[in-house]
């Protein structure tokens, strides 16, 4: 098999543009969201991120290549790599900046700093339970439901992802919804533009033009000129956020997204075998894990995945050069500080209908890859992501309105203001945390009552009855700016949890058949 083909130009396009939005989105997030200053981004993050996708590109490419001579076939592709796009939303708005409000709300000098290395604790953390569960992640992936997983990233993809940038596509309609349009038309109509050009290259062109006609191009000043920035492992980091108590109050966040990117990588690893390349689960998973920890120890808060679209790449005529070359793209304009420069003159807004297609396609694929008798449970697993965004934007509400200040804190008094109007925040706020984990069970278990298997509705809640006797569901404490894990039992829920159990157990005498209905 050749190392460089025509299929692998294609497929490097459709890739590097892939990862090019993630870099332009953490660039935006982290700069202008969480607050980073530049050299912070472009001299720790980006290179912590290089490293990660250059390892694991190369990996895939060279065990592409290692399948290739054993089969003695010429069509091998590899897989798929690079940052996943729910873990970056999830990192930046459900642990570094609920980490930067604690940070100013306790007075420290530096909250951004606090923030980033809250970031790096999940990522190491992410990267730990990825290489862990390399060994057995295919049984838990069998013993739970696909409307489990799926509509939990899909309940993500809604409130995170796709409310986010459906609003700002409305608030700047001239790019935002006629790059929509184009995406609309190559990614739901199915076609190509003649010439081959890829519709998210036309989509990023034809925005940017559109952001530097009506003045919201270029962003920000004019970036300094490309230099070397070298990653340099940042152990120091870590170790100050591993003993400043940054893991605890996120710790069902970070468990959960570590979860999904297990799970996610295995389906597509299964995905690639349906396509005709099968590859090794343990050692595809194994690297997959070492590269969210080298991104860790080099600087970057985002971990790092096996993609979904392997199919799609394998028929563009990808084989193992689209892996290196992408990992090699990436590397440089992480390590000269180019992306500074592309992300100057190509606003987010420009790539922001790419983001918002990819959050629609995980909420549909929640229906679409699930049973159809199963659509009520996609919509339980929804819920609670949905319920987390609502919480975030109530947050972010108060605090537009000149809350969540040391002189006018949060306090339990909101949940009284708030029910006034009929809103029962102190629900809301819950149900944010843990919500990762009450959308899987309470999905699995309405999965398991449609299938009337009641003994195994009663043990996933029996399960989350234990969760939120440990204290990583639903227990909350207020702070003067945020909502955050207690880490003490909530017992009401326990108990309510153990309640739904006894009632599920106890289904096959208490009741009988209706088929009528």
């Amino acid at each position: 098999m050749p190392w460089i083909s025509r299929g692998d130009i294609d497929g490097f396009f459709g890739l590097a543009l892939d990862n090019l939005v993630q870099l332009l989105l953490i660039d935006t997030l982290c700069r202008f969201v969480l607050g980073f200053p530049a050299d912070l981004v472009y001299g720790r993050v980006l290179p912590g991120a290089a490293v990660s996708i250059l390892v694991g590109n190369l990996f895939y490419a060279f065990q592409a290549r290692r399948l290739a001579q054993r089969t003695g076939r010429t069509d091998v592709c590899a897989l798929p790599y690079g940052i996943n796009t729910v873990s970056l939303i999830a990192h930046v708005f459900l642990i570094m900046l609920p980490a930067k409000a604690l940070a100013i709300a306790a007075g420290a000098a530096d909250p951004a700093r606090i923030a980033w290395q809250a970031g790096l604790v999940a990522t190491l953390c992410s990267g730990i339970i990825e290489l862990a569960a390399a060994p057995f992640a295919e049984r838990v992936r069998q013993a739970t439901p696909r409307a489990a997983l799926l509509s939990t990233l899909s309940g993500i993809a809604i409130g995170f992802i796709s409310f986010g940038f459906l609003f700002r596509a409305f608030a700047r309609p001239i790019v935002g919804l006629t790059t929509f349009g184009v995406v609309m038309l190559t990614y739901f109509g199915r076609v190509r533009f003649k010439g081959h050009l890829p519709g998210g290259l036309v989509a990023i062109g034809l925005g940017t033009l559109l952001s530097w006609l009506i003045g919201i191009a270029p962003s920000g000043d004019t970036p300094l000129p490309p230099g070397f920035h070298p990653p340099v492992p940042v152990v120091r980091d870590i170790a100050a956020a591993l003993g400043g108590g940054h893991l605890l109050p996120y710790i069902s966040v970070i468990v959960a997204m570590g979860l999904f990117n297990v799970l996610g990588s295995l389906q597509n690893i299964e995905s690639a075998e349906a396509a005709g390349d099968a590859y090794q689960t343990r050692p595809s998973l194994t690297i997959n894990g070492i590269g969210s920890i080298a991104a860790a120890l080099f600087g970057s808060a985002f971990p790092t995945t096996i993609y979904i679209g392997h199919p799609g790449w394998k028929a563009m005529g990808a084989r193992a050069g689209y892996s290196v070359m992408n990992g090699a793209f990436i590397t440089i304009i992480c390590v000269t500080g180019t992306l500074a420069w592309i992300a100057w003159a190509v606003p987010i807004d420009a790539g922001m209908a790419i983001v918002l297609w990819i959050g629609i396609v995980i909420s549909a694929q929640a229906f679409q890859a699930t049973p159809r008798a199963h659509a009520p449970a996609v919509v339980v697993g929804l819920l609670p992501g949905i319920g987390a965004w609502a919480a975030l934007m109530a947050k972010n509400g108060l605090k537009a309105a000149g809350m969540g200040t040391s002189a006018r804190p949060f306090s339990e008094a909101l949940i009284g203001e708030f029910q006034k109007s009929d809103t029962w925040i102190h629900g809301v706020f819950s149900l944010e945390q843990g919500f990762l984990f009450t959308s899987m069970l309470l999905s699995a278990a309405v999965v398991a009552v449609i299938e009337r298997k009641w003994t195994v509705a009663a043990a996933w809640c029996a399960a989350a009855a234990v969760i939120s006797a440990t204290g990583i569901m639903h227990s909350y404490r207020w702070t003067d700016a945020d909502t955050v894990l207690k880490l003490s039992p909530a017992w009401p829920f326990a108990i309510a949890y153990a309640v739904m159990a006894a009632i599920l157990f106890s289904a096959r005498w208490t009741t009988e058949p209706n088929e009528g209905h």
